[in-house]
């Protein structure tokens, strides 16, 4: 559990971040390629917005790719504005990403 009363755990049989309370799943789609790690899709249930995991998602996910030196590839519009607006998540950007972030 973590400090915000979630965590954030690594589900590599379905290739996603997820958090998990009760019922309710908030998950980062990802799929490893040789290129890199494509993040393709994040979703937050309404029932778990405000709490801040889809950016405990995204951290998560981008520690994982630093972990495994993999290049980012975001497709995920999320995951985009994030690494945008953290100068210190540009050095994982996949090359062929940096334009289109406007980086």
């Amino acid at each position: 559990m973590s400090a915000e009363g979630y965590t954030v755990e690594n589900n590599a049989a379905r290739n996603r971040f997820e958090v998990v309370i009760g019922n309710d799943v908030a998950f980062a789609d990802y799929k490893v390629l040789a290129s890199g790690v494509l993040f393709s899709h994040t979703e937050v249930p309404p029932s778990l917005g405000g709490r801040g995991i889809a950016k405990a998602l995204v951290r998560a996910g981008l520690a994982y790719a630093r972990e495994n030196s993999l290049k980012v590839m975001p497709v995920c519009p999320f995951f985009a504005k994030y690494i945008a607006e953290h100068v210190e998540e540009h050095d994982i950007l996949h090359p062929d990403y940096r334009k289109a972030l406007g980086l």
